[in-house]
């Protein structure tokens, strides 16, 4: 069953399948959150991460880049201890240096979306490669994921869903470029 039937009678996928999965995303600090939220999901369900989102959010300074980046030692015992969120000491070490990643690539190129914009449009197999150059705890699953969700590559919607032709109207890069 495809994730816009299997949603629609739960609280939490229905608000999130809805109204943001698939549309594309042009803030930094929201595309860094959907990149943590979805790396935090490897081997777990995404209700579980759909229930916690708010936790995460506190937790991770409401997903501000710099603030994450600036993250130590002592940040990292923090989330570690925080019941709200998944406690994993791999994840919670890539969220820090991913951020740390991210604050570069944003010097480099303007933001995080222009460097993803500049990548695009790339097989799932490139993207991969691209993010394992680049950042920590990704794979094939996290990058097709989060790149599906904020509008990169299609699939997040079938064209029978009622919001597929909402998220075409938001103009999705998969949309705009079919390469």
């Amino acid at each position: 069953m495809s994730y816009c039937r299997s949603s629609q009678d739960n609280p939490f996928h229905k608000p999130y399948h809805d109204f943001e999965y698939g549309f594309p995303i042009h803030d930094d600090n929201l595309l860094f959150e959907r990149f943590v939220l979805e790396i935090n999901q490897a081997g777990l369900s995404w209700l579980t991460i759909l229930k916690k989102k708010g936790n995460f959010r506190s937790a991770y300074s409401g997903f501000e880049i710099a603030k994450v980046a600036r993250y130590g030692d002592k940040d990292i015992g923090r989330l570690l201890r925080d019941a709200g969120i998944i406690r994993n000491r791999l994840k919670i070490k890539a969220a820090v240096f991913n951020a740390k990643r991210i604050v570069e690539i944003q010097k480099q190129h303007g933001s995080f979306e222009s460097w993803l914009d500049q990548h695009h449009p790339l097989s799932i197999e490139q993207w991969v490669k691209v993010f394992k150059a680049n950042f920590k705890f990704v794979g094939g699953e996290i990058c097709n994921e989060f790149l599906m969700s904020t509008g990169y590559l299609k699939g997040a919607h079938d064209e029978e869903c009622p919001v597929f032709q909402q998220v075409l109207k938001q103009n999705p890069k998969w949309h705009a470029d079919p390469g």
